[in-house]
């Protein structure tokens, strides 16, 4: 880039610039805007619930009432304080005990706009229009509010009090109540109540312990058709041979 080039480029700049400040200077319309803050009123809300399911990241609750509700889409973001921990929504399990404390704060505000402008009478349709010559030479139209008054040499007029080549100065102040509400929220939840053990037994008591037994063997019997007349013949058979025996040792 030559000096030539860059000389243009000073040139451009220092004329917006120079438009710049002589829109500022002719400019005869202000525009003011102030907000005056109310004291703010604070409500808490508590909801308590038990975590029945959690799919995704969608929740479903039990609330204390006993009614059911959906919370789809959960973010990731979304954080539970639960026994110092800080949970996300895949943390939490069936069983859980939920608490959610909004904090609402409602703030009322009045938002005051204020327009003043100046100039000559140059023409006046009382009560609706009238034409100002402003500072610049230049005319400008401006609907006249229902209302409005005109400051002239210290005294107020409406339209009608318009001549042509006064001095005036106008101000319009709007006032716009409006409440701003914020919100904030905090989680905090409990573990699922885990089963207790099973009791154990008293110290004094014993404890039993099965046993496995071998069955017990019923006694023999002998079958119904035995009897005890051969045994008794035996012994005859043998008390005869006794007695023979001796007699051939006597005649020995």
């Amino acid at each position: 880039m030559n000096s030539r080039q860059l000389h243009g480029l000073f040139t451009v700049a220092a004329g917006i610039v120079f438009l710049i400040s002589a829109a500022a200077i002719n400019a005869q319309v202000q525009t003011q805007t102030t907000t005056a803050v109310s004291e703010a009123d604070k409500t808490a809300t508590v909801e308590r619930g038990e975590v029945v399911l959690v799919d995704g990241n969608d929740l479903i609750v039990k609330m204390e009432d006993g009614t059911i509700r959906h919370f789809p889409n959960v973010p990731e973001s979304v954080r539970i304080d639960v026994a110092g921990q800080q949970l996300g929504i895949h943390d939490l399990k069936p069983g859980m005990k939920l608490q959610r404390v909004i904090i609402t704060t409602t703030t009322p505000q009045t938002i005051t706009t204020v327009k003043s402008v100046t100039g000559k009478v140059w023409h006046v349709n009382p009560p609706n229009t009238v034409i100002l010559t402003m500072e610049n030479g230049k005319n400008q139209s401006f609907k006249i509010p229902t209302g409005q008054k005109f400051m002239i040499d210290g005294q107020q007029v409406d339209a009608w009090g318009l001549k042509k080549g006064m001095k005036v100065s106008a101000t319009k102040v709007i006032e716009v109540p409006q409440t701003v509400i914020s919100q904030q929220r905090k989680l905090s939840g409990e573990m699922a109540p885990q089963a207790p053990p099973p009791p154990a037994p008293p110290a004094d008591l014993p404890i039993l312990i099965a046993e496995e037994r071998a069955p017990e063997m019923p006694p023999a019997t002998l079958p119904k058709t035995g009897s005890l007349l051969p045994l008794i013949g035996l012994m005859g058979l043998l008390s005869t041979g006794a007695g023979f025996g001796m007699r051939l040792l006597r005649r020995a």
